[in-house]
Order: structure tokens, then C-alpha cells, then sequence
């Protein structure tokens, strides 16, 4: 069955809090003309505290014991990434002894991140490229030789996982773009002798495609000229062509929810989330025969985002939303029971079913919390329904982090200016909550930690992110404003060409609410994130100059112009549907807009102190303006310190770069907000980090 798996766990079901009353209503705010320049004003001088005793940096952003954790689909092993020698590599054990853990991958370079299991439950199969280059290879290991077995050898080839059966163990479905370099074409590979067979021959730039428990092609995905999406049934026609009949269309506004899971055994039914003629995705099954939807779970206040399927009828049983805090639906009571179990081992957090054995005796089952690392169990689940159902405790994700009293996350609904609901997320400092009611003492200085994409969310899970930035002092408000997915498409429809604009305007509302509520001291909040999280700082150090007392700036894009153009080769469909949302530059109005929703050109209007970090390879966010961004900015006297990555694109990839910009970045916000600070120590050590603009404005730095 094809793996169209969404990154967001099932979890527990819980209640959720009332909204809060609105915030006062600030005027509203646009980017400013490249020519309204403002006097610079004097920004406090704020220093803060270095403290040796403080939780490391390493606690939080080191690499965690165990990762990407998963049941052989015979039940009996346990695998799962850990370091071997620094590098990420992929450790199987038996699933009754965890201990006995032995790597079964031994690469030295950038590591295995991303592997399955094999249905004979004695192979898996792994992608790795060359050097970052991104021409992924398959390959399979044989777990009893030892052996490894490129399956895809070919050069300057993309290969991916399609699907794998159970009634075809040794089969799997490889896409591989050896005919042509946009199109990839589907083979099926034997797991043990590499032979492939062209199975289906991309010819019609199908962006997807749903096989069934054959390995057979049944319904392709093809992205549309107006951004929609057109369902169509696979007919094949032998030596790899086939035809397409129309199934359904999904209209734009519907695609970012509207996405398929899998096809059922008997292969008469495809399984989706589906927003369409609904606010919110529900999950639904569609007869490929009649095309009749019935629909399973509709949480009718979050999307429906992922599923648990009997792994022997392939039928979804439950499903998981996620509002303010997660929450399960049975989509019948085949499950109660278990769910019952589940729940009193969660004792009150949250927990998610990670992989069931093909017998589905056994379940690997993710307990998790907002204060506390991830912990894995066994589940027994005996074929007798009346006999004892029983959980065994393996390991937690971070062995590091046990122990440690780290800070509770708390779910808020802050009201924006025009009604909008925005649901985030407030992590307070160990010890500033003396009576346990979600708000600090007093008003406590406060990093606005923004979510990249911004066609994503904030979730309540544990966040290295804001324990690290609580550890130091600082409260940490997480903003689902609008534009964020899991909230249904009139919430993402909202923050269509609002960038700059009204999503800004709901992170000022967020500030705002928390002064009042007297979270945040007045004037003490800086703002940080990545990727959009990084050009949400530097609008809100050009958009709003006086409102953040500073800023960091993670592979933000400056100039919305220069990010759309250098947008990797796109489908005339895929160009509609980011163009829908942000903006054109195909026109000089449309330029014009762009240009105007752009920090660059505002860079001279920066006051406070901003932090840029910068992959010089990023494609999106380019060095190129970040340069000029920086120039304009130190020119007009502001205090920005430039962090620069040679070996970096969008984003920082090597553990050693992340961990020293977070060394910096703790400098950075101790001057800025008075936090204190784990100096910086050997956490530069290894990382190809250069500062050519600011250092000195950074304290502690060796």
C-alpha cells in the first residue's frame, strides 16, 4: 500500500479550554515604502547573565538516543536511529530485548535518516544520497548476511519508496526519474536480486500515486493548471502505459487538507482526508465503483490529519485532530478496549499506536508529553479477547532528558482583531508559576517563537525549542496565526497574500494579549523563527520598528520577488497554488505587491537589534539579499550581527551548525532581554560557522 503517512501523531483524546476575550485592537499595519525612512531610536543596553549552571544547550538540541522507531511487521524486532561514531545510522534488536540493539547501517558521512521496514520482516530499505546532491538511491539490507544492496545503481538518478505488499514481501515499488529528470517513472524491484520491471511509465506528470495490497496502480494524482488536483482511476495497458479515467477534482482550496491514505485490501475502496464541501478534513472512505463517499471521522473543529488501519483489512479505525491539545475518534468500537489500556499507560499525556505486527498481536505504542522526552512500550494484544491485555516499557527517545524538570506547556485561544481564533501555545519557566494557573508571578521578558512554512502548525508536544528558551528565563509564546494548516481552509484562506499584512497583525494581536494578561513585561518580547518564522522577524522589525525589543532571523526570505523566482522547477499547477497564496511576479503590479510585502525594502526602518542566520547555498532565502539586507541596515547605525553557514542551504542541516547558532542566539537574546546565558564553550567546535558582520555586538563569544 502506498505510504502516504502525515507527519503528526495519533494521540489521546482531551478537552479543550474556553477562548480568551480579545486583546485591545492596535491600528492596523502595512510595510513601509522603501523611502519612508524613520529616525533611529535609541534601543536599551541590556546584559545578561552568563550561568555555568544552567541545563545545557546539548540536552535540548543534541542528537536523541533513539528516533524514527518502528515494529518489524513480523512483531518480533525493534528498530530505530541512533549514533553510531557521531553519524545517525539505522540498530535492530528484538523486540524483547532492546538492549541487545546492533547497527545494521555503517555509513560515516551524513548519515540514514529515512528507512521502512520490508514485508518479509528480514530486509529494510533505506534512502541515502551522495553528499547532500539529493540523488537519493534505495537500498536493502539483509539482516541475516549483513549485506547491502543498492537497488537503484544508477547515477544521477532520484529514487523513492513507493509501496511495498504484503502478499509480495520481496516486491517493492521504486520511482525512479532515470527517463527524465521531472518525471519518475514506477518499477517494481525485487528486495533480493535487484531485478526491476517497468511497472508504470509516467508520461502524464502524475504527482502522486496510490497502489494497492497487488502492488497495482489505482489511482494517480495529477496537480492541475488552476492549483486544484485531479483524482484519476489507473487503467494499465501493458509494457508500463496505462489510461486515466477521471475520479474527482479537489479544488485548490481544498489541496493542502484534502490528501489520500491508502486503498483497502479488497481494493474497492480509497481512504482520504477530504476538506471538500467542508470547513475542516474529515476521513473518508471512496467506493472506486460508484465513486459514494461515506465519511468516518469529522472532528468539525480540526482537520482529521492521520489514521491507524487494521493491518490485515487495511481499514481505518481511528483517527486523530488536533485543536488545542490532540485527540482520537474511533471510527467504530473494534478498539475501545485497547484504547482504554492505552490511555491509563498515558496517565493523562498523550499517546500514539507507531506500528502494528501483521497479526496485530503486538503494537509499538509512543507515549508523549509536553515536559518529558518520548517513551516507548510494547503492547500485547492476544488474539483472545478475553485474556489479559499487557504493556512492557522499552526506552524513551532521550535518556538525557529524564529526570529533568523541564516546563509544562500551555494550551491558550487568543481572539485576533477581526474575531480570527489563534490557538498557541505558552511555555513559562520552571518555578515562575507558583500557583499553577499557566501565568507567570510576574511579567516575565518573552521570545515570539514563529513556525516556519507558514502551511503548518505549532502543536502541544514537547519543543527543544521553547524548554531551551524557558530554561534561560524567558516565557515562550507559540502563535498558530493565520495561514497555519490544521485549523480548516477558511483559517488558511485567510492568510492568502496576507504576508506582512493581517498574519502579522495576529502576532502583534498575541502580544498584545499577553502584556494585558501580564505574561509579558511591556517592551521585553523579542520575535524568532525560521524560514517564514525568519521573515515574520524581519516584518516585525521593519513592519512594527519599535514593538520587539529585537529579532532573530533564521533563512527568512527578504524579498518575496527573489523567493518566488528562485522557486525550484514547477509545474504550471504547483506555480498556481503558491502564487494563490503569496503573491505573483509575473507582472510589475504583481512585482509591485511582492516588493511592497518585502523587509528588504524596509531595511533602513530597522531599530533594534537583529540576529541573521544565513545558509550561503539557500536558494529561497538568498545570501545575496541578506547581504544587502544587512548592509542597509548596519548603514542606517543598527546593531545586526551577520551568521553565515558556507556549507548550509535553507535551513542548517549539520547538528554541529545548529547547535553553535544556538549558542549564539542565547548571547544574543541574554543582551537583548537580560535572560541568562550558557556560554558558548566548545558548542562552536565542528560547526563551519562565520560572523562577518557583528560579532563584537555579541556577548561571551570566543
Amino acid at each position: 500500500m502506498r505510504a502516504f503517512v502525515l507527519a503528526v501523531p495519533l494521540l489521546v483524546l482531551a478537552c479543550e479550554p474556553a477562548a480568551i476575550a480579545p486583546p485591545p485592537s492596535p491600528p492596523k499595519t502595512t510595510l513601509a515604502k522603501a523611502n519612508d525612512v524613520a529616525k533611529p531610536a535609541p534601543s536599551a543596553v541590556v546584559h545578561g547573565k552568563a550561568d555555568p549552571a544552567l541545563l545545557p544547550r546539548k540536552l535540548f538540541f543534541g542528537a536523541p538516543d533513539r528516533t524514527s522507531v518502528k515494529l518489524s511487521p513480523d512483531g518480533k524486532r525493534i528498530s530505530f536511529v541512533a549514533m553510531e561514531k557521531g553519524v545517525p545510522n539505522v540498530f535492530v534488536a528484538p523486540a524483547d530485548a532492546p538492549e541487545k540493539a546492533e547497527s545494521v547501517t555503517h555509513d560515516t558521512k551524513r548519515g540514514v535518516r529515512s528507512y521502512t521496514w520490508a514485508f518479509t520482516s528480514e530486509h529494510l530499505l533505506y534512502r541515502q544520497d551522495e553528499g547532500g546532491d539529493a540523488n537519493f538511491h534505495v537500498h536493502a539490507i539483509d539482516l541475516k548476511t549483513k549485506a547491502d544492496k543498492d537497488l537503484t545503481p544508477l547515477p544521477r538518478v532520484q529514487a523513492r519508496i513507493e509501496a511495498r505488499s504484503r502478499k509480495q514481501p520481496r516486491k517493492v515499488v521504486i520511482a525512479i526519474n532515470e527517463r527524465e529528470a521531472r518525471s519518475h517513472d514506477a518499477y517494481t524491484v525485487d528486495i533480493v536480486t535487484g531485478e526491476k520491471q517497468l511497472l508504470l511509465k509516467n508520461d502524464q506528470d502524475m504527482a502522486a500515486i496510490v497502489y494497492d495490497d497487488d502492488l497495482a496502480p489505482r489511482v494517480a494524482l495529477r496537480v492541475k493548471p488552476d492549483g486544484g488536483t485531479g483524482y484519476f482511476e489507473v487503467v494499465r495497458k501493458g509494457k508500463g502505459l496505462a489510461a486515466y479515467t477521471p475520479l474527482f477534482d479537489v479544488p485548490l482550496e481544498d489541496t493542502l487538507a484534502t490528501s489520500p491514505l491508502a486503498i483497502d485490501a479488497s481494493g474497492k475502496t480509497l481512504y482520504l482526508t477530504d476538506s471538500r464541501g467542508r470547513d475542516t478534513a474529515a476521513l473518508v472512505g471512496v467506493d472506486l465503483k460508484t465513486k459514494a463517499v461515506k465519511v468516518l471521522v469529522d472532528d468539525g473543529q480540526a482537520d482529521v490529519e492521520g489514521a491507524t488501519f487494521d493491518p490485515k483489512t487495511l481499514v481505518p479505525q481511528a483517527a486523530q485532530a488536533q485543536y488545542q491539545k490532540p485527540r482520537w475518534h474511533l471510527a467504530d468500537d473494534a478498539l475501545t478496549a485497547d484504547f482504554e489500556v492505552l490511555r491509563e499507560l498515558a496517565k493523562g499525556d498523550m499517546f500514539d499506536v507507531v506500528s502494528r505486527s501483521q497479526d496485530d498481536t503486538r503494537w509499538l505504542v509512543m507515549v508523549t508529553a509536553t515536559d518529558g522526552p518520548n517513551r516507548y512500550h510494547l503492547y500485547e494484544r492476544p488474539k483472545d479477547k478475553k485474556a489479559k491485555r499487557e504493556t512492557r516499557p522499552l526506552f524513551s527517545s532521550h535518556s538525557a532528558l529524564e529526570g529533568k524538570k523541564l516546563a509544562p506547556m500551555h494550551p491558550l485561544a487568543i481572539r485576533a482583531r477581526d474575531g480570527q481564533t489563534l490557538v498557541s501555545y505558552l511555555t513559562l519557566p520552571v518555578g515562575t508559576d507558583t500557583d499553577g494557573d499557566g501565568k507567570p508571578d510576574s511579567p516575565l521578558p518573552t521570545v515570539l517563537l514563529v513556525h516556519g512554512g507558514p502551511w503548518s502548525r505549532d502543536t502541544f508536544a514537547l519543543s527543544p525549542h521553547a524548554q531551551w528558551l524557558a530554561s534561560r528565563g524567558y516565557a515562550v509564546l507559540n502563535v498558530n496565526f493565520r495561514g497555519s494548516t490544521g485549523f480548516g481552509k477558511a483559517f488558511v484562506r485567510a492568510g492568502d497574500r496576507e504576508w506582512g499584512a493581517k498574519m502579522h497583525d495576529d502576532l502583534l494581536d498575541a502580544v498584545a494579549f499577553a502584556e494585558a494578561e501580564k505574561i509579558t513585561a511591556p517592551g521585553k518580547t523579542a520575535i524568532m523563527g525560521g524560514s517564514y518564522g525568519g521573515y515574520a522577524s524581519l516584518v516585525g522589525l521593519t513592519v512594527t520598528p519599535e514593538r520587539f525589543a529585537c529579532g532573530v532571523d533564521i533563512a527568512g526570505p527578504s524579498s518575496l520577488v527573489t523567493f518566488l523566482n528562485a522557486a525550484p522547477m514547477m509545474l504550471p499547477g504547483d506555480l498556481e497554488q503558491i502564487t494563490h497564496r503569496i503573491g505573483e511576479s509575473r507582472t510589475p503590479e504583481g512585482k509591485a505587491f511582492l516588493a511592497s510585502r518585502s523587509p528588504l525594502g524596509a531595511a533602513s526602518r530597522i531599530r533594534r537589534p537583529l540576529l541573521v542566520g544565513q545558509g550561503k547555498h539557500d536558494p529561497r532565502a538568498t545570501m545575496e539579499d541578506s547581504d544587502k539586507l544587512v548592509e542597509v541596515a548596519r548603514a542606517a547605525g543598527q546593531k545586526v550581527t551577520y551568521v553565515v553557514y558556507p556549507d548550509e542551504g535553507h535551513g542548517f542541516a549539520r547538528p554541529e551548525n545548529r547547535l553553535s547558532f544556538n549558542a549564539v542566539t542565547e548571547s544574543f537574546l541574554a543582551g537583548c532581554l537580560g535572560g541568562a546565558y550558557e556560554p558558548a564553550g566548545d558548542d562552536l567546535r565542528g560547526s563551519s560557522i562565520t560572523i562577518p558582520q557583528g560579532k563584537s555586538e555579541i556577548e561571551g563569544l570566543p
